[in-house]
C-alpha cells in the first residue's frame, strides 16, 4: 500500500464500500469522510457525522409532511443553503478542499457532487430518498414522487429545480455547446459511482500538480471499490514506479497482464515489467 497509514485508511474504506456491503447500504457521508483521511489522517469522522445529523434536525423542524416533496425540498434548501451557508466554489473550483467533506462543512464551499452528497445524506436522515445523477461535468440530484415523476435539482446553484432544457444549458456552459444532452446523462447513479467520481476528481487534481503520492492514495481507494479494474491497476503501477516503489510497480504490471492478457499495450507492459525486474536485480 505504500505506508501503514494508507493501508488502514483503505481497510476502513473497504469496511464501508467493500463487496460485502449492498450499494443502498453504503454510508456516503462516512465513505466521503474516509476519503478525506488521505489528506487528514487523524480526522474525527464522527464529529462531522454529528454535524450532518444536526443539519437534518434543523431541516426537520421546518417540515410538517416529509411526503410533500415541494415542502421538503424547500426546507432542505433553506437549511443547507441559507442557514448553513453551503454554496458552490466558483472562484476556485479545482481546490482539492472542495472534494473533502470536512472542508466543505467547515468552509461552506464545495463542488456539485460534495454539496449533493451532503444534501442526500440529510434527506436520507429525514426519510426523503434522493438519487445522484452523474451528468457529465455537473453532478445533480433527483427525487421521484409517489407517481414516479422525477424532480431534478442542482445543489451547486442553491437547489435550483431543472428541466431537461436547463440541463442542456448547463452542458452548453461547460462544454461550449459541443455536447448534446442524452437521456442516460440523467439516469440515477449508484452510491459506489458517487464515491468513485469524488476519488477521480481528486486524482485528476493531484495528477495535474504532479503530486503522485497523493494520487496513489486515491488509486488505492478506487481499487477497493473496483478491485478488478485493469486501468486502475496499471495506473497504480505507474505511480508506484514514479515514487520509487519498484516491487509494487512490477506486482501491479504483472497483475494487469493477468487481467488483460490481450490488451493492446500488453507487449509494452511486459517489456516494462522485465526492465524494472532487471534494474531491481542489479540493485540487489
Amino acid at each position: 500500500m505504500g505506508n501503514p497509514g494508507q493501508s488502514t485508511i483503505a481497510e476502513a474504506f473497504a469496511a464501508l464500500v467493500g463487496p460485502q456491503v449492498g450499494d443502498e447500504d453504503i454510508d456516503l457521508a462516512r465513505g466521503a469522510l474516509t476519503i478525506a483521511r488521505t489528506e487528514y489522517p487523524d480526522l474525527d469522522i464522527e464529529s462531522y457525522i454529528a454535524r450532518v445529523d444536526e443539519l437534518a434536525s434543523m431541516a426537520e423542524g421546518r417540515i410538517h409532511d416529509v411526503g410533500d416533496a415541494a415542502q421538503t425540498i424547500a426546507a432542505l434548501n433553506h437549511t443547507l443553503f441559507e442557514e448553513a451557508g453551503l454554496r458552490g466554489n466558483r472562484e476556485d473550483y479545482y481546490d482539492p478542499r472542495n472534494s473533502f467533506l470536512n472542508d466543505v462543512l467547515d468552509r461552506g464551499l464545495g463542488i456539485p457532487i460534495t454539496l449533493a452528497l451532503i444534501y442526500m445524506e440529510v434527506g436520507r436522515r429525514l426519510g426523503f430518498p434522493l438519487f445522484g445523477v452523474g451528468m457529465p461535468g455537473h453532478f445533480l440530484l433527483k427525487h421521484y414522487d409517489i407517481d414516479g415523476r422525477e424532480t431534478l435539482f442542482d445543489c451547486f446553484n442553491g437547489g435550483d429545480i431543472l428541466s431537461p432544457k436547463d440541463c442542456q444549458r448547463r452542458l452548453d456552459e461547460i462544454y461550449s455547446g459541443q455536447m448534446t444532452l442524452r437521456p442516460e446523462f440523467l439516469f440515477a447513479v449508484s452510491r459506489r459511482q458517487i464515491l468513485t467520481r469524488i476519488l477521480n476528481n481528486l486524482k485528476t487534481v493531484h495528477l495535474g500538480t504532479r503530486n503522485f503520492r497523493k494520487a496513489l492514495a486515491l488509486v488505492d481507494l478506487l481499487l477497493v471499490i473496483y478491485p478488478r479494474s485493469p486501468e486502475d491497476v496499471k495506473q497504480r503501477a505507474m505511480l508506484r514506479y514514479s515514487l520509487g516503489q519498484t516491487a509494487g510497480a512490477v506486482e501491479d504490471l504483472e497483475q494487469y497482464l493477468k487481467m488483460s492478457p490481450d490488451a493492446s499495450d500488453a507487449d509494452e507492459i511486459r517489456q516494462a515489467a522485465l526492465s524494472i525486474r532487471r534494474m531491481r536485480a542489479l540493485m540487489n
